[in-house]
């Protein structure tokens, strides 16, 4: 049988890839052979014809062809030379096009959603309400993770452990939440999560059976309303006024068909900062033990308020009704990843086994290494001076947005929280700034992405935490260029 003439590869070899090439050759030889392209009995080119062909060295053609030959694709006939195997280790699927793209799944998949982020890119980029990472000091923390490594080593604490998390830590949140927030708990009521966002993933997914149906606010956070729809959730929107969630509305739901959960951010509204009534948040636990639904509640960020002593969680007054989310991130550094879930123990321990099923356990250094800095004071310390440095950034935030916009932008003061919750009194101006953000460098949440359905409304989060006064300045300077010619010159204040 006649070799093949000037045979080549049809996928590209590139040595700039992870992959080393001879395992890129024995990918694109299979690739051949299934597609058609060598057929069952077809010679090879030699191991040197085809190196030059190919420009790599003899060696790794030689490597190549044991490989397939091992696998069963290749067989060797004496001084013959290599050749296509008569019996192929799998049965051959219809040859594919020619113009396929290689990349394209050979297989059914659920395509989910793209998660609501601020996008990658350059420019600056307006969070939704995140810390300073460079408020807290480095070598603190290096600090804290060096005699955290050698505690663990000295202890054995850095083999497999609890998937509820490090004892030290939920230890350390029990407390910090006993003496800060008037929850009353202990280790066993505590489950550590990589973020509060898993701890919503969590309650999600030992709450909900697929047709449940989960309320949210009718504007709030989308990456939770994922997490329920993922679940295979009927999720549904509740009005939402200057006071909160709309408890009438919420019942007005539950009578019409059984409400599993409801997921509320009371302390700060995400997105829109407003607290909910101390009247409300009664009424709300009243229907959840009426209605037998569990409450979700998110403080996301509990330690700053900048007004008054701010409200107890309402997992303070029935914690057998409310599954308690809260992040250390925020408190330290996003990075940190750190969360945790307050609840009932049988309840949290249903939520370390299903977080088991995907991720053993949580980095119990890190954990060590937090725990240490709550129980030595040093997080108290962090957030007191951080809250006065962000109360002063609230102010001038609020200020120079004023002076940009004057009564084109409808915004209040926020008592509490990193964030403003901004609309505009002309759609057009939203359309525009959305419109030509990219090009004056800013990149932010979309204003379409907090609406929970049946629910509508738009608006802008703008986070002025993790920025300084410059940093600000610039900010709201790109924000109004981006509105451009659609704020008429009448509306301004200055």
């Amino acid at each position: 049988m006649s070799r093949p003439f000037a045979y080549s590869l049809s996928r590209e070899i590139d040595p700039r890839r992870g992959a080393p090439l001879y395992l890129q050759i024995v990918h694109a030889l299979i690739h051949d052979v299934r597609s058609g392209r060598l057929a069952p009995g077809a010679a090879l080119p030699s191991s040197r014809e085809l190196a030059e062909s190919l420009g790599v060295n003899r060696k790794t053609i030689v490597l190549a062809y044991d490989e397939l030959v091992a696998q069963g694709w290749f067989a060797t006939h004496g001084t013959r030379g290599t050749f296509v195997s008569a019996e192929l280790p799998e049965t051959l699927p219809a040859p594919r096009k020619a113009s396929a793209d290689p990349r394209t799944p050979g297989f059914p998949f659920r395509a989910t959603p793209d998660p609501a982020f601020v996008p990658a890119g350059e420019g600056l980029a307006i969070d939704d309400g995140l810390p300073d990472a460079r408020l807290f000091s480095i070598d603190t923390l290096l600090g804290a993770y060096r005699d955290a490594g050698r505690r663990a080593a000295r202890c054995g604490g850095l083999g497999y452990g609890d998937p509820r998390g490090t004892g030290e830590l939920r230890r350390a949140i029990a407390a910090m939440l006993a003496s800060h927030r008037g929850l009353i708990v202990d280790a066993e009521d505590v489950c550590v999560t990589r973020g509060s966002q898993m701890g919503i993933f969590l309650a999600a997914r030992i709450l909900v059976a697929p047709g449940d149906v989960v309320l949210v606010e009718g504007l709030g956070y989308s990456a939770a309303r994922a997490a329920f729809a993922a679940a295979g959730a009927e999720v549904i929107g509740v009005r939402l006024d200057e006071d909160g969630v709309d408890v009438e509305d919420v019942e007005r739901l539950c009578r019409g068909r059984p409400v599993r959960a409801i997921y509320v951010t009371p302390h700060h509204q995400f997105p829109t900062t407003v607290p909910l009534t101390p009247e409300r948040r009664l009424r709300l636990l009243d229907l959840s033990a009426k209605y037998e639904f569990a409450i979700i509640e998110d403080d996301y960020d509990h330690e700053y308020h900048f007004e008054r002593q701010p409200l107890l969680p309402m997992a303070s007054y029935a914690p057998g009704r409310v599954i308690y989310v809260g992040s250390m991130s925020k408190l330290l550094l996003p990075g940190l990843r750190i969360g945790y879930v307050v609840a009932p123990p049988p309840v949290v321990r249903s939520m370390a086994n299903a977080a088991a099923g995907v991720d053993r356990q949580g980095n119990a250094l890190t954990e060590l290494a937090v725990a240490a800095l709550v129980d030595s004071g040093e997080l108290r310390r962090h957030v007191r001076k951080a809250r006065q440095i962000y109360a002063q950034r609230r102010d001038a935030f609020g200020a120079s947005l004023a002076r940009a916009f004057g009564d084109a932008i409808r915004f209040r003061i926020p008592a509490g929280g990193l964030a403003f919750w901004t609309t505009f009194r002309e759609e057009a101006t939203l359309d525009a700034l959305e419109r030509d953000a990219a090009a004056n460098g800013l990149r932010f949440l979309p204003s379409t992405c907090f609406a929970a359905p049946p629910q509508r409304g738009r608006g802008l989060r703008l986070g002025f935490g993790s920025l300084d006064a410059g940093e600000a300045e610039r900010v709201i300077g790109r924000l109004r260029r981006a509105a451009g010619a659609s704020i008429a010159e009448s509306t301004l204040s200055c």
